[in-house]
């Protein structure tokens, strides 16, 4: 295999050479003004042979015969020269004010970026994150001044939380609303990281009021890559990744265990860690035809990747392609445009658990046995200990089955017509679009398998959830100048459609794991009625009806008003329609004002309003369902009834949002900025609340209740610090703060909490669920992490806590614990630095976050030397590990400053020289490094935010549901962090 790589890469490089070269050099100045131009761009036309002028705007260039090069830098129009025979060539470049204004994705429709008055952050492909992404969204990780994406651990199927601006919701559609070439709510997992074009984000309430009842968390733009006019091109992007661990929780080994009092040493030393871990493998290949004839342009891609996680057992396959299409017709005054997708997924989810109790296995104990004895018990070969809360690791990663696949088809249609000839400056669009999804869960666990399996003689679970999405949108669009005045209006009509179904069971009692879950009826639950079935459907309609005003005034004032009215089934009948208004203003100030060394000035101010609808439907309706069964005529009939409380008044959530910002050019824009200061107010949230029986029948309702407010600031900077021919250095840095206030947690008579007082989240088992780990107050920030305060060990091992109260003793009540912790950052950033030498390329992006605390969840359960953690459990052993505390009770000491400094990412690449006439139009060759340095104080297993929290299983039973009030808490289920090494390559023909 390596003999046939050799000899392809080898009749590749020699196919370059076939072209005669000559030498060309010049100078490349401003038209106007006659000053040179320094890091200008100079590319031989149809190859990736080019270099960049110095400060003196000199360049100097090998070309083949006949070659035609292409002068351009931003801000000014290209120029194309013809080589011919001469081997001087100088450019003198005109400004262009289009190129100057760079097109924005707006909600329905574009931008210039020069009118642009609301927050809005564009990411083209050239500055997304690098290396192995698997995720769409970890293109924008750490990149967008504001927008925190964290994933804690390395699961290859985890899921990524994604926060814009901080706490936007504590109830449901906490993230982004996600737009996908105009398909409103896709879903991420239709779309490739390599089809990607751009990615918008609208961040203010202005950008996103147009979006109306799902706007609030803000809206993210994908744009996906298209086909231009042209012979077709050919691109090949394929890499080759290892992982491997990179961060665990310390622990004791088998020798420090057994010094510890009271330890059970079962003879063996046994690397839990090793065995349940393996060395993580990836594989990305993805190939694209695109280019056009005549009126119709088109790209077509297929992507394939396959990934094995450092979890045994963890990884998934996946396939998915792409083909978009672009017919014009009638003169370009019609244009159709079609897109579909489809994406299959097979993954293994494995077991988080798996690790959990890798860390707490005791090291003594051996992985397998033949037979029960010496404290310990066989079961499917793997030894077992017959104690609360404990599972072989290794069994549980081996002995059982957790599996799935998923299934995405997203198609859409857009036709648009330009009626100039009728009415100057009239267009308009029809898009409808349709998104499938379906999802199908397997699970097993075996006979012999302690976890979950054998006190059920062998347990099966299958599930499958279909959901379709169908949007139908029309919009008009009206563009006149009237002399310095632009003015440019939008008018459209919204209507979309959401439908789920979802069936499953669990059964269990096999006579042999042989049926797995795909032969249900062989579990003898289901004949002996024990067994359990569900299944569901739901629906729910949007209807909007939306506008938006753009004016321009010589480009120095501009204005927008735009405003969405919607209505959605989702609320009660009295409240079913809202109206979402937004105004926003700008001044270029340059235009005014001359300012040394100041090429652009911008400053803007703007106002939305944006709602958030429940995460479910009928919660206003009273609900009717199971209500036990009775006996009637000698037997036990199933009855029905209410088994909700009604609301008709069932609202949207609403947030008021003002920003201020200023974007930026200077030193010959060399250095460009966007600073935004934003303050906004949530009200009306959607929660569940306690309401007095009767007059309700039952205790809680779904009603609109609570404020909270959160404040903040933005700062991105880019700076181009060198440009030689050989040589540049561009660096960029964002910062971003926020805080968030509980203002209200009450409504009349109603409050969610008590005295204006919440507290959330506990520690679990064992012997810790009565703890309160976080507090929600009103008045005062939310991310409060709550407890005692220790401040010594007594005699007997118990941590002796303060007396807060002031009354003589430790009472363990609220008087004596106080906010120990904040579960939010103060600030988070990142920082890109990318170089380039001659054919050399190198870009290392910093990422990190300050001001956050976490709460050691492995470190409040096992970092003691109580008997029953000794006996039972291996110790976690870090630098704060106290052999005096034999008592296991999680407080102050337990939460952690979790301040981090992270690269992100490390890819250094080769371009390698192509003439013109080669077959080969570009290829390089790259290798990077993803997370090769951390730098933290934090002693747990990822220092990342937690923004929600979700509480651990206990003895083998499932993780409960996310809470968006309980930041800031590691739990016992993260997956280890990875440190991954790529190899890969781009070609193109």
């Amino acid at each position: 295999m390596k003999k046939y790589l050799l000899l392809g890469l080898s009749l590749i490089l020699s196919a370059t050479l076939w072209a005669q070269e000559r030498t060309v050099t010049g100078t490349v100045t401003d038209a106007e003004t006659g000053e040179a131009v320094p890091g200008a761009n100079v590319v031989e036309k149809g190859t990736t042979n080019g270099t960049i002028t110095d400060f003196n705007g000199q360049y100097k260039l090998a070309v083949g015969d006949g070659a035609t090069l292409v002068f351009s830098f931003v801000g000014y129009a290209s120029s194309e020269a013809v080589v011919g025979s001469r081997g001087v060539i100088d450019a003198a470049l005109d400004l262009d004010v289009q190129s100057l204004s760079e097109v924005v994705v707006v909600g329905y429709g574009t931008q210039d970026k020069k009118e642009i008055t609301s927050s809005v952050a564009s990411i083209s492909s050239e500055d997304f994150n690098r290396g192995t992404v698997n995720d769409p969204v970890q293109l924008l990780q750490g990149k967008v001044a504001g927008l925190n994406i964290t994933k804690p651990g390395g699961d290859p199927n985890g899921g990524y939380n994604i926060r814009l601006r901080g706490i936007s919701t504590v109830g449901a559609n906490a993230s982004p609303l996600v737009v996908i070439d105009g398909v409103i709510g896709g879903s991420l997992s239709t779309v490739d990281p390599n089809d990607i074009a751009s990615i918008d984000i609208l961040k203010d309430g202005s950008a996103a009021a147009i979006y109306g009842t799902r706007g609030s968390s803000g809206v993210i733009l994908v744009t996906t890559k298209t086909g231009s006019k042209g012979k077709m091109q050919v691109d090949y992007n394929g890499s080759y990744a290892v992982e491997s661990i990179y961060n665990t929780i310390d622990f004791m080994t088998a020798d420090e265990y057994r010094e510890v009092p009271g330890a059970q040493d079962f003879g063996s030393d046994t690397d839990w860690m090793d065995e349940v871990t393996q060395l993580g493998q990836a594989q990305v290949h993805n190939l694209s035809l695109s280019g056009g004839t005549g009126q119709t342009s088109y790209r077509i891609s297929m992507n394939y990747r396959d990934t094995e996680g450092i979890g045994i057992g963890t990884g998934f396959s996946q396939l998915n392609g792409r083909v978009n299409i672009t017919q014009r017709a009638l003169n370009d005054r019609a244009k159709i445009t079609v897109g579909i997708s489809s994406t299959t997924k097979e993954s293994d989810y494995g077991f988080a658990e798996a690790f959990r109790y890798a860390v707490v296995a005791n090291p003594t104990m051996p992985v397998n046995i033949a037979a029960s004895g010496g404290g310990l018990t066989e079961q499917g070969g793997y030894a077992q200990r017959d104690i609360f809360d404990f599972f072989n690791p290794v069994g549980i990663a081996e002995q059982n089955v957790n599996e799935g696949v998923d299934h995405r088809l997203l198609a859409s249609v857009k036709a648009e017509y330009d009626f100039s000839d009728l009415v100057n400056g009239l267009s308009a669009s029809v898009f409808y679009s349709r998104q499938e999804e379906n999802d199908l869960r397997g699970e097993y666990y075996s006979k012999n398998s302690k976890f979950r399996g054998a006190g059920r003689n062998g347990l099966a679970r299958k599930s499958n959830e279909r959901r379709t999405n169908q949007l139908i949108e029309s919009t008009v669009n009206y563009n006149k100048d009237v002399s310095d005045l632009n003015i440019s209006l939008l008018g459209g009509y919204s209507y979309q459609e959401f439908f789920t179904e979802g069936s499953g069971m669990e059964g269990g009692d096999f006579l042999t794991d042989a049926f797995g879950y795909n032969n249900m009826g062989a579990a003898l639950d289901f004949a002996n009625g024990l067994g359990n079935l569900w299944s569901y459907a739901n629906s729910y309609k949007l209807i909007g009806f939306f506008g938006r005003l753009n004016l321009n005034y010589d480009n120095t004032y501009f204005l927008s008003a735009s405003a969405r009215y919607e209505g959605s089934s989702r609320f009660g009948i009295n409240n079913r329609w809202g109206i979402f208004p937004a105004v926003s203003a700008g001044v270029n100030i340059t235009n005014l004002v001359e300012i040394p060394t100041v090429n652009s000035l911008k400053l803007r101010g703007s106002f939305g309003r944006t709602g958030n609808i429940p995460g479910q439907s009928y919660l206003s309706l009273q609900r009717y369902g199971p209500q036990g069964n009775f006996f009637y005529n000698g037997e036990y009939v199933p009855s029905f009834g209410p088994v909700s409380n009604p609301n008709p008044d069932l609202s949207w959530e609403t947030k008021d949002e003002i920003d201020v910002g200023i974007d930026f050019t200077l030193l010959d824009n060399k250095l460009s900025g966007t600073v935004d200061w934003y303050t906004r107010t949530t009200t009306d949230m959607i929660l569940s609340v306690n309401v007095p029986v009767p007059p309700n029948l039952f205790g809680q309702t779904w009603v609109n209740i609570g404020e909270f407010a959160n404040s903040g600031l933005e700062v991105a900077l880019n700076y181009q610090a060198i440009v030689t021919n050989d040589f540049t250095w561009s660096t960029g840095v964002n910062f971003s703060t926020f805080k968030t206030e509980v203002v209200s947690l009450t409504s009349g008579d109603l409050s969610f909490g008590e005295g204006g007082v919440l507290y959330r989240a506990n520690m679990g088992a064992p012997g810790q669920n009565d703890t309160e780990l976080v507090r929600v107050k009103e008045g005062e920030e939310l991310g409060q992490l709550w407890g005692p305060v220790q401040i010594g060990v007594d005699e007997d091992g118990t941590p002796r806590f303060a007396d807060l109260s002031g009354d003589g003793s430790y009472c363990n009540c609220d008087d004596d614990r106080t906010v120990i912790g904040s579960g939010l950052p103060d600030a988070t950033f990142g920082f890109n630095n990318s170089f380039t030498y001659k054919s050399f390329d190198l870009n290392i992006f910093i990422r990190g976050a300050v001001g956050h605390d976490l709460l050691n969840s492995y470190r409040g359960f096992y970092e003691n030397n109580e008997s029953t953690t000794v006996g039972n459990y291996n110790v976690v052993k870090t630098k704060y590990y106290d052999s005096n505390v034999k008592k296991a009770s999680v407080n102050s000491v337990h939460v952690e400053s979790a301040d981090y400094v992270k690269i992100d990412n490390a890819t250094i690449g080769y371009n390698f020289p192509l003439q013109s006439g080669s077959a080969v139009r570009k290829l390089r060759l790259f290798a990077s490094v993803q997370n090769p340095f951390v730098l933290t104080n934090y002693t747990g297993v990822d220092p990342e935010v937690r923004y929600e929290d979700r509480i651990d299983s206990d003895n083998g039973g499932r993780p409960g549901d996310a809470d968006t009030l309980s930041p800031g808490i590691e739990r016992r289920s993260t997956y280890f962090t990875t440190r991954t090494f790529t190899l890969g390559l781009n070609l193109g023909f």
